[in-house]
């Protein structure tokens, strides 16, 4: 017997993702484009100063995280100067020590008492907001006496409540957000730049 496929519409096994984009974006862009871009500005302004950007997340956020430090130590369009960001993630054998000896709650807090000083930027990415390392470095951040930014999931979210400033993605999915948080990594990147007078290439 053989047996034939009926093909179903794009989106109907899994539900319609790209319609779920679409809308989420339509909100982030009337809601949170302008403060992506003040983000931005304000780090044109710390890290030409001197001072650092330093970022964390888990998993996914943890990739996006790096994304956004890999664009201002590196370049986001067009060739200009390097610029300190950090990603907390990425020392490996660091990383791997702190959650050895301390556990895996201080595996960033202990980074940023490390790291930041007075006026530096630590930023935060995560889905849910309620990650227990992320809290723990919000306040180490906030001991350090650097700004703390949260670019998180749907409000009120604890991480949020700690922050100084946040981008609270409202969507219904974890991948969702994540599409949306790096809309505002890019957003917050291309600010950078007009700030500084980088021009596209």
């Amino acid at each position: 017997m053989t047996t034939t496929r009926t093909s179903r519409p794009a989106g109907a096994a899994h539900g319609d993702h790209c319609g779920r984009l679409l809308a989420a974006l339509e909100r982030f862009r009337a809601e949170h484009v302008h403060t992506a871009e003040r983000w931005g500005a304000r780090l044109a302004a710390t890290l030409p100063a001197g001072g650092r950007l330093l970022a964390a997340g888990n998993g996914g956020s943890a990739a996006q995280a790096q994304h956004l430090t890999a664009e201002l130590v590196g370049r986001y369009r067009a060739d200009r100067a390097p610029f300190s960001a950090i990603a907390l993630h990425a020392d490996t054998s660091s990383c791997t020590a702190i959650v050895n000896d301390y556990g895996a709650d201080e595996l960033f807090a202990r980074q940023v008492r490390a790291h930041a000083r007075p006026g530096d930027v630590l930023i935060l990415l995560s889905t849910s907001g309620a990650s227990p390392n992320l809290l723990s470095a919000a306040a180490a951040g906030h001991e350090s006496a650097a700004h703390v930014w949260a670019l998180t999931g749907p409000a009120p979210n604890p991480l949020a409540a700690v922050s100084d400033e946040t981008l609270c993605v409202e969507a219904a999915t974890t991948a969702t957000v994540q599409e949306l948080h790096l809309v505002a990594v890019h957003l917050m990147c291309g600010a950078f730049d007009t700030e500084l007078g980088v021009q596209p290439g």
